[in-house]
C-alpha cells in the first residue's frame, strides 16, 4: 500500500459500503458532563441516529438539556426500568457509572432495544457477561463505545500496519494521562472502586488498550502491571499505573495511564521496518496528525479534526440499521476486562499474569 494512497482519502469512512434509510431512535441513559457536552451534540450532528428519550436521576434539571437539543421526552431511572414509554426508542445509549452499566443494558435488551454502552462495559468481566449473554439471548445489537475505532487516524493505523507498511510490529507505547481533579471534585465517582471498578487503568489505560489490540488485531498472551497512589483522594483506586502487553507474535506494548498528571497522550508503534506516530489520540479530539516512516521514507498527515463521538454513533447506527456486527462487540469489551483484571493481579502479586 503507498503512503499516498492512505492520506488521500484520509477521512473516508470504509465501513459506510451502502446508504440505509432511516435514523435508529435512542434513549440516551445518564445525562452526565460526556453526555451533555459530548454525546449529545454528536448525535444531533450524525446521520443514522436521534435522541428521542432522556434517562435522569434528576428529570427536572434534565428538562433544559432535553429542550437545547430538541429531546421529545425525558424519564427518570424508575420509568424506564419500568418499560415506560420503550416504543418511543429503538436503542440505548448506557453512560451511567459503571457499575450499573448492566442493570441498565440488560433491561434494554430484554425489552429488544440494541444497547450501546460505554466502556467497560461493567465493573467485572462476570458482571459484563451478564450484559453479553442478555443482548445475545434478544437478539438484539450489542456495541461497546470504543469511538477510537471509528475514528480515521486509528482506522488508517491499522491499515498501514495490516499491509506491512512499517514491517512486522515489535515494540508500541501508549499513554494516557489526565488530570482528574481539575475538572470534577475529590468526590467523584471515578474515584470510588465500588462503582468505577478501579482507577487511571479502567478509566484512561483502558484507551491504548482496547486501541493497540484494535491495531495489532491480536490479544496479548501475558501482562505485567505496577500501580502507584499518592494518598488521598486517590487511596482508594490506582492513581498511576504502568503495564505491559505481550503478544503471541512478539510484540510488546508499554502503556501508562495516570488521573494526577499534566494531560498527555501518545501512540507510536515501531517495526522492523518504519514507525507510526499518532499525535495525541487519547484525549477526545484527534488532531489528525500522524508521521509515518517506512524505510527511507517519510511522510506527515495533517488534516481538519473528526469528532469521534460522532463517528461513534453514526457507526453504530448503520451497524443497526444494515445488520451488521460492529467490530466493537460485547466480547471485545469483555477482553479488555480480562486484561484489566490480570493487571490487576499482577499488580497485588508483582508477577507477570498469563492470559488465555
Amino acid at each position: 500500500m503507498a503512503l499516498e494512497e492512505v492520506f488521500s482519502h484520509f477521512t473516508r469512512r470504509d465501513w459506510e459500503e451502502e446508504s440505509p434509510d432511516g435514523t435508529v431512535r435512542l434513549a440516551v441513559v445518564g445525562v452526565g458532563g460526556f453526555a451533555r457536552q459530548r454525546a449529545l451534540p454528536a448525535i444531533a450532528e450524525g446521520r443514522y441516529c436521534e435522541t428521542t428519550a432522556l434517562v435522569s436521576g434528576s428529570p427536572d434539571r434534565t428538562r433544559t438539556v432535553a429542550e437545547s437539543f430538541d429531546v421529545p421526552r425525558v424519564l427518570d431511572y424508575v420509568e424506564f426500568l419500568a418499560g415506560d414509554h420503550a416504543d418511543t426508542y429503538d436503542a440505548v445509549y448506557v453512560a451511567t457509572p459503571n457499575a450499573i452499566h448492566g442493570e441498565y443494558a440488560v433491561a434494554a435488551a430484554e425489552r429488544g432495544a440494541h444497547v450501546i454502552c460505554e466502556k467497560p462495559l461493567e465493573t467485572t468481566r462476570e458482571r459484563a457477561v451478564g450484559i453479553v449473554d442478555a443482548c445475545e439471548a434478544a437478539d438484539v445489537t450489542l456495541m461497546t463505545a470504543y469511538r477510537l475505532q471509528t475514528e480515521p487516524t486509528i482506522r488508517r493505523a491499522r491499515e498501514l500496519v495490516r499491509s506491512d507498511v512499517i514491517g512486522d510490529i515489535v515494540q508500541v507505547h501508549g499513554g494516557f494521562s489526565h488530570p482528574l481533579l481539575e475538572g470534577t471534585g475529590p468526590d467523584t465517582w471515578r474515584l470510588d472502586p465500588g462503582l468505577a471498578g478501579g482507577g487511571a487503568l479502567v478509566d484512561l489505560g483502558v484507551y491504548p488498550l482496547n486501541t493497540i489490540r484494535f491495531v495489532l488485531e491480536d490479544d496479548p498472551a501475558g501482562v505485567y502491571a505496577t500501580t502507584h497512589s499518592s494518598g488521598p483522594p486517590f487511596d482508594a483506586v490506582d492513581e498511576h499505573v504502568a503495564f505491559q502487553l505481550e503478544f503471541a507474535n512478539v510484540a510488546t506494548a508499554s502503556c501508562t495511564a495516570s488521573f494526577d498528571a499534566h494531560a498527555s497522550s501518545q501512540l507510536e508503534l515501531v517495526g522492523t521496518e518504519g514507525k507510526i506516530h499518532v499525535e495525541s489520540p487519547f484525549g477526545g479530539v484527534v488532531p489528525q496528525e500522524m508521521v509515518v516512516e517506512s524505510g527511507d521514507v517519510r511522510m506527515e498527515y495533517t488534516g481538519p479534526r473528526v469528532d469521534e463521538v460522532r463517528e461513534e454513533f453514526d457507526y453504530f447506527g448503520y451497524c443497526v440499521l444494515t445488520d451488521t456486527e460492529p467490530e466493537p462487540d460485547g466480547k471485545d469489551g469483555l477482553v479488555d476486562l480480562e486484561v484489566i483484571e490480570a493487571a490487576y493481579e499482577s499488580a497485588d502479586t508483582g508477577c507477570r499474569v498469563e492470559l488465555e
